[in-house]
């Protein structure tokens, strides 16, 4: 009975698999045509653009050169279509969390407060059914973050295109993850107790809490100092990297008071913090700007943080942060919600961030913030083949339709669970 139950199964268990990992590329290809959109502010309106064995070989306006087509093995007429860097998703945790509502399918936080040696990287499932619902709209890189407690652990860079974790990583443990604790925000309610009482407390707790931090920093720091400590600390472990400058220290603040006292602790420390959230972050762009500290600016789709900010504050804090020229980056928060990454970047042109600064933030500012910028993030001679054609504007959710892909010269499969979802019932109404 079971054996022919799993039969009877067997074809609805293999559909719902995601595509398989592309192959290597096996021959020179060339886009030619397409409007393209180098990532670093600059676009060729007719492009040309080359890569042989997963590296990008050309890169020139189309009517400049001459071309030798007979030597590529495949060659795209992107026409009317534009070509981007691959986009690159900071802050996700794409790949830990399947089905937010159901707990077994969620593996991104540890128990205790301070967990630096937790990696996000070993727990990301490259079988997740997710990540061909992110790729198709132009997302081919991520970083996977852990969250929880007051160190939360380390994250990775991820490619989208995989087998397993070890195939996925692009760049290992590049960062610890600290939520640095919440002050009282200023017009925040308080109980009947008065809120003179309130105030205290809460301020008594933030105190209390920096303090901790300041107490296992300090301690992280002298172990750091020591060549070969016995008996070995996992988590200060974890921590030596930080201070050797191999990685970043991530802290995810909102409120411009405490970004500010997050940037100046983590100097004291002798480390260059990246702070992520930064809701706040318009107040404090001179500042930020002065300490040359990056911010990954949390998701433009939300609402205001105080009752009394303009109502589009959300939309105009990216160009804000381009104004004081401070380098930045926008993040999509959960896993599934990736896919929406460009149209996150796309809203801030509305208000106030030019086109190109727009993609530029989601390709190559998120690039040198995680530390990729020599491989991947801009459409340069040498680095990864990390792009992708697009139908229109991929910003533009009416237009963003992605007809090719590449991760380091792949071609990926572009199908996924939504788009099979989507011809089952064209096909039960009669729909093209």
């Amino acid at each position: 009975m079971r054996v022919t139950l799993l039969f009877i199964l067997l074809p609805f268990l293999l559909a719902a698999q995601p595509p398989a990992p592309a192959p290597p590329q096996a021959g020179p290809i060339l886009i030619v045509g397409a409007t393209a959109h180098l990532g670093n502010g600059q676009v060729l309106p007719n492009s040309a653009i080359a890569f042989e064995k997963g590296k990008i070989t050309l890169v020139a306006d189309a009517t400049t050169i001459r071309i030798d087509r007979s030597r590529f093995d495949k060659i795209f007429d992107a026409s009317g279509k534009h070509v981007y860097p691959g986009f690159i998703a900071p802050d996700t945790r794409l790949g830990l969390v399947e089905i937010d509502a159901v707990r077994a399918t969620q593996d991104f936080s540890e128990v205790g407060a301070v967990n630096p040696n937790a990696r996000a990287l070993i727990a990301y499932n490259t079988d997740s059914e997710l990540i061909p619902t992110v790729r198709a709209n132009g997302v081919l890189l991520a970083q996977v973050v852990p969250a929880g407690g007051l160190v939360s652990g380390s994250s990775s860079v991820v490619q989208l295109d995989a087998w397993n974790w070890e195939d996925a990583a692009y760049r290992t443990d590049d960062g610890v993850h600290l939520n640095w604790p919440q002050a009282r925000r200023p017009g925040a309610r308080t109980s009947r107790r008065g809120p003179q009482s309130d105030i205290g407390e809460q301020e008594d707790g933030y105190e209390k809490a920096v303090q901790e931090l300041r107490r296992y920093f300090e301690e992280a720091k002298t172990y750091a100092q020591k060549t070969s400590p016995e008996p070995a600390n996992l988590r200060f472990e974890a921590m030596r990297a930080l201070f050797s400058g191999k990685k970043n220290l991530y802290v995810h603040v909102n409120q411009a008071r405490t970004i500010q006292e997050a940037v100046l602790f983590a100097e004291q420390y002798g480390l260059k913090p990246v702070i992520v959230g930064g809701a706040d972050a318009w107040q404090v762009a001179d500042f930020l700007k002065a300490h040359n500290t990056p911010v990954i600016l949390s998701k433009t789709h939300r609402l205001p943080s105080r009752e009394d900010d303009p109502v589009d504050q959300p939309y105009t804090t990216a160009g804000a942060l381009h104004a004081a020229g401070v380098l930045f980056c926008i993040s999509e928060d959960g896993g599934w919600r990736q896919r929406n990454l460009p149209f996150q970047a796309g809203h801030a042109v509305g208000y106030g961030l030019p086109a190109e600064a727009a993609v530029q933030c989601i390709t190559q500012n998120a690039a040198r913030i995680l530390g990729i910028d020599q491989t991947t993030g801009t459409l340069e001679t040498g680095k990864d083949a990390n792009l992708f054609i697009c139908e229109g504007d991929a910003l533009d959710m009416r237009t963003n339709q992605i007809s090719a892909a590449f991760i380091q010269g792949r071609a990926i499969n572009l199908d996924n669970k939504q788009k099979e979802l989507a011809r089952r019932y064209q096909a039960k109404y009669g729909k093209k």
